[in-house]
């Protein structure tokens, strides 16, 4: 069983910067493709963010140059840099973690962007 813990969400003026973190509880980390979803009220959860083992990343257009998704194998850790934070960012943002069809959430953490 995987299990994912989210941390680093909070209360963010526009521009500012957030790092999340997501520790997996999980054999073999390296092989899982990690994400990061955000999901904000209203609306459908997109994937934010990918990265696989051997480091192939993704973003969503919108994030693209703003955020930096990084991993580090050897703490079974994923992160999220997100910078220049805008109120279009507001969400409860998702860890992932994904596997030959199985996938894995964490209870998300909340990012709010407002002055």
């Amino acid at each position: 069983q995987v299990q994912l813990v989210e941390s680093g969400g909070g209360l963010v003026q526009p521009g500012g910067s957030l790092r999340l973190s997501c520790v997996a509880t999980v054999n073999f980390f390296s092989i899982y493709v990690m994400g990061w979803y955000r999901q904000a009220p209203g609306k459908q959860r997109e994937l934010v963010a990918s990265m696989t083992g051997g480091g192939t990343i993704n973003y969503v257009d919108s994030v693209k140059g703003r955020f930096t998704i990084s991993r580090d194998n050897a703490k079974n850790t994923v992160y999220l840099q997100m910078n220049s934070l805008k109120p279009e960012d507001t969400a409860v943002y998702y860890c992932n973690a994904a596997l030959t069809g199985r996938a894995y959430w964490g209870q998300g953490t909340q990012v709010t962007v407002s002055s």
